[in-house]
């Protein structure tokens, strides 16, 4: 009798812990890649075709002032899966740092929760190999950066260390040079699976696809295991190498060729974005599904990307390097179109997604990213801190109304709900708002900094990486600062 009621003591529990992660959302965070704002349909531009992703902006959430925490890769990336600044956790620029092993992050939260946890696409947070040369920082006894996606909480992957040609992956492809005898040979960027072994199958052809092809079947096994599921999604698209295939090129046939190919690879990428939402649908998970897009940066300089009518690219911290797309769809919550114009950024994503499971985070560690449901749900009207970004010696910080710049030490002041465009400098006209929100970030900086030395969990990282704190308020030479922007260029 007691074997046969704790039997059904534990079926209901089972059954209870089953109930319980069924009505849990589902999450997808899907990046693009140097996607600047102004390279989608439904943000007005007339020659890059996206209907899927213009669909989500149609159906979901519409954030018009959405930021990447940095204007380069890494950091934004870092910032997405802590909820924290990348300056917190090393990550200071693309190439530089690791995703420290002892942060908390939103796959280890969600995979506690019984979450199945993938990633797909990119990773850039760390080498994946350091047995043989590969790719950006990957060679024969660097354990130091060593750090694949299975150290953070992941039960699958399908990943590259950094970059590679938006077609035919796996190969050198260059478009100005089409009888380059480079073309053809192997890029040396592999892609990896979770133990670290490199895959060798299905390579070929459209780069988002290839990642997609991996995603669906991640899908479909965790709704068969009844999990919910968390997949990250990077896509390569439109980084250098920006490479379409036939199909995607004659779509701008009237274009110039750097427009055939980068317009080709954004819409190929939205293609698969199509398919995930369809594929979404057919299995019966779009409607408790949470999914989300963005870029990690503005458009890279040198191609024809975009970044609307606001001021300068990547690299920058004005609106063109870090004001980038972002979408979210999530039927069961978000029931009407929303479009804000409030601020929200990367570092947003992991506190959002804790408030939408009811979860919390561990007090002791600081988050800079807060909820973004208040203001979607219109139970709040703005964010209660700064929107801050940095990189090297330029910073900026805003909230709903005022943005401070700041590059080279020497600070400048916009009010973005009249002057958007960054045209007329404050900083003479409004002196006490330009000091109240320095002084404010001073006091952030400070606690960033305390974080990046080990305050929260230890020196270990620090140590390892051998890190010195890179404040953004230093002055950078303008010789230094040439040498920095090529060094970047061929990093990057």
């Amino acid at each position: 009798m007691y074997i046969t009621k704790r039997l059904v003591g534990l079926m209901m529990l089972l059954v209870f812990q089953v109930a319980h992660t069924q009505n849990r959302p589902n999450i997808i965070l899907m990046m693009a890649d140097d996607l600047g704002w102004g390279d989608t349909g439904y943000n007005g531009n007339k020659i890059i075709k996206t209907p899927y992703l213009d669909q989500m902006a149609a159906e979901g959430v519409q954030m018009k002032r959405f930021y990447a925490a940095s204007a380069v890769c890494s950091p934004t990336r870092a910032s997405v899966l802590t909820g924290r600044n990348p300056y917190r956790t090393g990550v200071f620029t693309a190439n530089k740092g690791i995703l420290r092993p002892e942060e908390t992050t939103l796959v280890e939260i969600l995979k506690a929760e019984g979450y199945a946890t993938g990633h797909f696409g990119k990773w850039h947070l760390g080498t994946l190999t350091h047995t043989e040369r590969e790719s950006n920082r990957g060679k024969p006894g660097n354990l130091k950066e060593f750090n694949p996606p299975v150290l953070h909480g992941y039960d699958n992957a399908f990943v590259t260390e950094a970059k590679v040609p938006t077609y035919n992956p796996m190969v050198n492809t260059d478009i100005k040079k089409p009888n380059s005898e480079k073309n053809g040979t192997p890029y040396g960027t592999p892609y990896r699976d979770i133990d670290g072994k490199k895959v060798t199958e299905n390579l070929d052809g459209d780069d988002s696809r290839v990642i997609m092809d991996r995603v669906l079947p991640f899908v479909k096994q965790a709704k068969k295991e009844k999990k919910p599921f968390v997949a990250i999604v990077w896509f390569h698209t439109p980084h250098k190498p920006c490479v379409a295939g036939p199909k995607h090129l004659a779509l701008y046939k009237d274009q110039p060729l750097s427009m055939q190919h980068y317009g080709g690879c954004i819409t190929a990428m939205d293609e698969q974005i199509g398919r995930l939402r369809n594929f979404l649908n057919k299995e019966g998970l779009a409607n408790n599904t949470m999914l989300t897009f963005c870029s990690d940066n503005g458009p890279e300089n040198g191609n024809p990307g975009s970044s609307g009518p606001f001021r300068e690219r990547k690299r920058s911290m004005h609106e063109g390097g870090i004001r980038v797309p972002g979408l979210m769809v999530w039927p069961a919550k978000i029931k009407q179109p929303i479009v804000s114009n409030q601020p929200f950024v990367t570092s947003d994503y992991l506190p959002t997604i804790l408030d939408a499971l009811g979860l919390e985070v561990d007090p002791k560690i600081e988050l800079d990213g807060e909820s973004m449901l208040p203001i979607l749900l219109g139970k709040k009207q703005t964010r209660s801190e700064a929107v801050t970004c940095m990189l090297s010696s330029k910073l900026s910080a805003q909230d709903a109304q005022y943005k401070i710049y700041a590059e080279n030490k020497i600070f400048e002041l916009y009010d973005m709900q009249k002057d958007s465009l960054e045209t007329r400098d404050l900083a003479l006209e409004k002196p006490e708002i330009l000091e109240a929100m320095k002084t404010q970030y001073m006091s952030w900086l400070s606690s960033v900094k305390s974080s990046f030395e080990g305050q929260e969990y230890g020196v270990k990282s620090v140590e390892r990486m051998k890190q010195r704190w890179e404040s953004p308020l230093t002055k950078t030479t303008k010789k230094k600062q040439v040498k920095k922007k090529k060094k970047s260029k061929s990093e990057l």
